[in-house]
């Protein structure tokens, strides 16, 4: 049920402890985890040894801003480059988000890695967490992207997972620092954030990140660990049936729910079924605070292994690879505002 965060570049004696936890059912990677395309493929092969059995591995490879591995890899665009496109070249920039997220996952199931946190679909509305991470501010719009580029992870062979929901982009501070609400009614965000949810589970995607958000009109309590907002609406009303991450309780919009344990449980009794826990230094304390409940099946979470594992030197002389690539590189020529 808790998906954690390890220190460096190689395993301590301590994080493979951690990793054989039964509590444990991922990792997630960042750059601090990374120098190389060699040295992250191995780094998970050790997890997986170490493991001796499933475990899920993720990292955020977005593009633009949030790409944790980048030297020897696609410099992937902003998808706000998508957004602008489209007012240009609506199915063109359809067609080539979906070739960025088919290229991006691609690269990352080549490491051995199951789960990239993708994608983004909060509306592009001046949040500073998200910025150009977002599409679009129309939630039409950026509906399509979501069955797009759903649509191309699930060709490479990964899961998607929509993030964050019940939508970031309508509010400006970034829940890394500091509290945020959003004032608005549940009417006005269902005809705006959660279209584009909506698209995107309809095109299948497996999996969904909470916001750290509080919506007072809606719950009282941030989203992440609201469950009004995770069994009501998300499961109920919307009728999604995958798996619910938390984001990461370390950041400063979740220490509302009190303490390591106290952010834990609230998140897990809400309806989470897997909780980050993204700094090595509380994770010791998370998998102490979970250590008397009852794990989250693997037949559940096991969705989200990854379906293929491409050849790296394969993937990169194919000819798709090479023309998405050049048609990458291009749009990262353009002005994102």
């Amino acid at each position: 049920m808790l998906m954690i965060g390890i220190a460096g570049k190689t395993l301590a004696p301590e994080e493979q402890d951690w990793i054989r936890a039964p509590m444990v059912c991922g990792v997630i990677l960042f750059t601090r985890n990374f120098t190389s395309r060699e040295q992250v493929s191995a780094l998970c092969a050790e997890i997986r040894a170490v493991r001796g059995g499933p475990l899920l591995i993720a990292v955020d490879q977005e593009g633009g801003p949030v790409q944790r591995f980048r030297d020897g890899f696609t410099a992937l665009p902003a998808l706000a480059l998508f957004g602008e496109r489209y007012a240009i070249d609506a199915a063109g920039a359809l067609q080539l988000a979906e070739q960025h997220g088919w290229l991006m996952a691609s690269e990352m199931l080549a490491l051995g890695i199951d789960l990239s946190f993708a994608p983004c679909i909060d509306l592009k509305r001046g949040n500073r967490a998200i910025g150009i991470r977002a599409f679009h501010e129309d939630p039409a719009v950026v509906a399509a992207f979501a069955v797009a580029y759903v649509r191309g992870m699930h060709r490479a062979g990964m899961a998607a997972t929509l993030k964050h929901f019940p939508g970031h982009g309508s509010v400006l501070e970034d829940t890394h620092f500091d509290t945020a609400v959003d004032a608005r009614t549940l009417a006005a965000i269902e005809c705006e954030d959660l279209y584009p949810f909506g698209a995107g589970f309809a095109a299948g995607a497996e999996a969904v990140m909470m916001a750290h958000v509080a919506y007072p009109e809606v719950a009282p309590e941030p989203a992440g660990y609201s469950p009004r907002w995770i069994r009501e609406l998300l499961q109920q009303q919307m009728k999604f049936g995958g798996i619910v991450f938390s984001d990461d309780i370390g950041m400063a919009a979740a220490e509302s729910a009190g303490g390591i344990k106290a952010r834990i449980d609230a998140h897990l009794d809400a309806g989470c079924d897997i909780v980050l826990v993204c700094a090595p230094t509380i994770v010791a304390e998370a998998i102490e605070a979970v250590s008397t409940r009852e794990p989250v099946a693997r037949s559940r979470w096991g969705t989200l292994l990854a379906r293929a594992q491409p050849d790296w030197a394969v993937l990169v002389e194919a000819e798709a690879f090479q023309q998405t690539r050049a048609a990458l590189a291009a749009l990262r020529q353009e002005t994102v505002a």
